[in-house]
């Protein structure tokens, strides 16, 4: 009789949907954690649910510590592995694994063979909201006699809420917390002995662990924020109050790209909050669409668009070096409310909401022409849930629009105004987001325009940019805009 394979368990495969209960080999590889300076509580979280999962495993699993995946897999020829989440994993299961079977991936709503097969069928340029359309229509959520409850199949403009007038936070419970264990104890020492012998190096904090990294922890996660902040959720979904750095936002993106939650588990509570009125339609629907929307879109285009996206985009020409108080996450000398917040709460926590990441740092970086591949590295390796496949699409794409439009039709940037209508960091910030010149001068407010400037031959023939750029050229004092902003090294 053949010798019954062992399952390869990688990175983002920690959880039960990833085992049919036979025997396991789980790697720990260091290179997972030592190849690029990472947060360290990223480093935290992924090793604690790397050894979690070897306890829950028991004696089906054989537990290898080593410095490379190679060393692991170099003539093993027994081994069978559900297709990894990146494509240097991929490349080196199909390498250095010798006869090993290869399953399909998993953690999706969708399953990439089906997703190739509807976009094959397009022009090329498709939308996520057609994606999402059809995932919704197929799966029967949210409908009634086949049309979307609510009227529309989005219901985005329904959650711009701005914070509530004169609050510091939105007054919701702390989230559910897990509690660390003696697991947690040693990756602690573990990391620490790493960075002493300079095995590694980290930035940021290694906070109290926040997040889910076992299944048990997920679904007692997933509970607490279907029953508490489901409903203050969508309302307040792109707000930001300085001292409330959750919000009512669900945290599940950590044990989602870990693996030990699945997104039609947290789909699934959130629709039947919805059936028991426990929480409003449009709350559920923007949660539903960030999962099944959003999320499996970003999967899915890191594969369609191949193994080139993300290696060399620049269409807006941006070369500009990642400054050492950026990369190292130290915000002392930042003096804007807005970039001093999320830089500190990246440093303690390894994780800000999409409003931060986009609009805050995001904008930030596009409008100083930061280097787009660079950056997403770096959005990759110092944020809790950052995988290989997330971050491309987002950064490259949405954020740093260096695609030229592949995913987003125009570039996310805005000046100040934004920024203080959606949070609280304006009143008590030096800078005024209505002025675009001057010492008080805001530096997004200016940066937008010196950003215009600076892209126009890029974006003239963009319809959607025509607007913009046509104020943009009526600015008087355009020029001592542009030369004021390049003196700005920190905002």
């Amino acid at each position: 009789m053949p010798t019954e394979r062992r399952r390869l368990v990688l990175p983002g495969q920690y959880g039960p949907a990833f085992d049919d209960g036979g025997p396991a080999l789980v790697v720990e590889a260091r290179e997972f954690f030592t190849a690029r300076p990472v947060h360290r509580a990223k480093a935290h979280l992924w090793l604690s649910a790397l050894r979690h999962r070897v306890r829950e495993l028991g004696d089906r699993a054989e537990y290898v510590q080593v410095d490379t995946l190679r060393e692991a897999l170099t003539g093993r020829d027994d081994l069978e592995v559900i297709d990894p989440p990146s494509r240097t994993l991929r490349a080196q299961v199909r390498h250095w694994g010798r006869d090993t079977v290869i399953l399909p991936s998993r953690g999706f709503v969708t399953d990439e063979d089906e997703f190739a097969e509807w976009a094959a069928q397009g022009t090329g340029r498709f939308r996520m909201e057609d994606h999402y359309e059809r995932v919704r229509r197929r799966e029967g959520w949210l409908l009634r006699d086949g049309k979307p409850i609510g009227g529309k199949f989005s219901l985005d403009d329904q959650n711009r809420e701005p914070p509530p007038k004169g609050a510091t936070t939105l007054g919701l419970p702390e989230p559910w917390w897990p509690d660390e264990d003696d697991i947690d104890d040693q990756v602690r020492h573990d990391l620490d002995r790493w960075e002493r012998d300079g095995t590694a190096r980290f930035v940021g904090r290694d906070d109290t662990r926040r997040f889910a990294v076992t299944a048990d922890e997920a679904q007692r996660a997933l509970d607490d924020f279907v029953a508490v902040r489901l409903g203050d959720f969508g309302p307040f979904e792109d707000a930001t109050l300085t001292n409330d750095w959750t919000m009512a936002h669900s945290l599940l993106s950590v044990p989602m790209n870990l693996g030990v939650l699945d997104p039609r588990q947290a789909i699934d509570a959130a629709l039947e909050a919805h059936r028991t009125e426990a929480a409003p339609l449009a709350s559920v629907e923007g949660f539903v669409r960030q999962v099944a929307g959003w999320r499996d879109y970003v999967w899915h285009l890191y594969w369609w668009f191949g193994d080139d996206y993300g290696a060399s985009e620049n269409a807006l020409g941006a070369h500009g070096r990642l400054p050492g108080w950026w990369q190292d996450l130290d915000a002392s000398e930042v003096e804007a409310v807005c970039v001093r917040t999320a830089i500190e709460g990246l440093h303690d926590h390894g994780w800000l909401h999409h409003i931060q990441r986009l609009m805050v740092l995001g904008n930030w970086a596009l409008q100083r022409g930061y280097d787009p591949v660079h950056l997403t590295e770096w959005f990759t390796d110092v944020f809790v849930d950052g995988t290989d496949w997330v971050m491309p699409a987002n950064i490259i794409g949405m954020s740093q629009h260096a695609d030229g439009g592949m995913v987003a039709t125009k570039p996310y940037t805005s000046g100040g105004r934004y920024i203080d209508r959606m949070s609280d960091h304006c009143g008590g910030c030096r800078f005024d987001p209505t002025k675009r010149v001057g010492d008080d001068a805001c530096p997004f407010t200016a940066g937008y325009w010196a950003f215009l400037s600076r892209v126009e031959p890029a974006l003239r023939d963009n319809h959607r940019m025509a607007r913009p750029l046509q104020q943009m050229r009526s600015l008087a004092d355009l020029d001592e805009v542009v030369a004021q902003e390049a003196r700005r090294t920190t905002p």
